[in-house]
This record gives C-alpha cells, structure tokens and sequence, in this order.
C-alpha cells in the first residue's frame, strides 16, 4: 500500500535527519570528546511504527563506539526482560535523552540534557508510541515535565513498575518508568522486581 510505504519512508527520512543534525552538533560539550575518542552519537534503533518507546539516559562506551542503545551488560539484562514477556526487541524503539557519551559514563548535565531533549521530542512525535518507558531518572524527570505531569513525580524507587498518563501533543500516552537494567547488575536482588514490573508492558504489545 503507497500510502504505507510514504508513511515508512518519511519516519526513516526524519530519523536520519536527527543522527545528521546530531552528528553535526559542534555547539554540544560532548562533541569534542565524541571526536576525540572516535564516538559515535547514538540515535536509537528498532521499529519506528511501535507501540512501545524506551528511553534510557546516555550511552556508555560500548554504545558510543558501535552507536546501538543497549548493548552492553545492561541491554543483555534489558533483551533478558523482553524475552520474559516475549516481545522481539527489534519490534520496540529504543533511545536515550541524551545521544552522546558523557565522559567517565558520569550523569548527564541539565545544559546537555536540554541540548539533546528536542531530538528526543521529536523521536516521539514521529513514532507517536503508546507508551513511553523510562529507564532511569534523568530520563524520567524530563519526560514527566514533558508531558505535564511533572507534579506526579517521586523518586523512582516510589515510581517503578506504576503506570501514568500523560500527553505529548498527539493524545493520551502511557508512561512508565522503570529501574535502569545496570541496577539488576549491581544488586541482583532487585531482578525479581524488576523482572515484575516489565510485566506492565504485555498490555501494548
């Protein structure tokens, strides 16, 4: 179906923009870092026509050297909860608020947060998701403000695993924030929950 087909092709064509806009973005701290230590920015990758959003924080080395979300220790414990409630990870989009690798994998900053924001902002406009998962506070944070429920906000051992509803200017979405996958790493205690809360998820698939 052509109209299908236009649809696709103009995802695919706004995506790309966004990695040519970021690759290009001199103006950001973390450029000459990126360049420093042949980083790669990293967009997002898996179906721009999901239902399901992941947002994580920033990418760590790995990440910044193949340009793949997630594909560290930490994407193996997040493909891990996928695979228990049997959803593909190439059938979700996975992304991060900010699309460079900050130094020694530290916290992003507010400045690099509101730099890369709008092009998470607009991942979410041209994906339109039903609901959108947070791994992470920062992540977290933002998309509740985002999506004006910002007084809802508690820190996440408080949130995970509980849904809400917000609005990102294309009608009601979902939002559920989670623990980030490296917690289940450091403290192996807390999979079983983690673990329980995915389980959120099988509703949108």
């Amino acid at each position: 179906n052509l109209f299908w087909y236009t649809v696709c092709m103009d995802k695919r064509e706004a995506m790309k923009q966004i990695r040519d806009e970021v690759l290009a973005l001199t103006s950001s701290p973390l450029y000459a870092y990126r360049t420093e230590n042949s980083y790669i920015p990293v967009i997002g990758e898996g179906s721009h026509d999901t239902h399901i959003l992941f947002v994580g924080e920033a990418p760590g080395e790995q990440e910044a050297k193949s340009a793949r979300p997630f594909c560290g220790r930490s994407g193996k414990l997040l493909d891990e909860m996928l695979t228990s409630i049997s959803l593909d990870r190439e059938k979700v989009y996975i992304a991060n608020l900010v699309k460079d690798r900050p130094q020694d994998n530290r916290d992003p900053t507010p400045e690099e947060i509101a730099l890369y924001a709008p092009f998470l902002d607009r991942q979410i406009e041209i994906i339109q998701p039903k609901v959108v998962v947070m791994l992470g506070r920062h992540s977290m944070n933002y998309l509740f403000k985002r999506a004006g429920i910002e007084d809802k906000l508690l820190p996440i051992s408080k949130m995970h695993g509980e849904l809400f509803e917000g609005d990102f200017g294309y009608g009601k979405v979902a939002l559920l924030p989670l623990y980030h996958p490296a917690v289940g790493l450091y403290n192996p205690n807390m999979k079983g929950v983690m673990f329980e809360d995915f389980k959120k998820l099988e509703q949108f698939k």
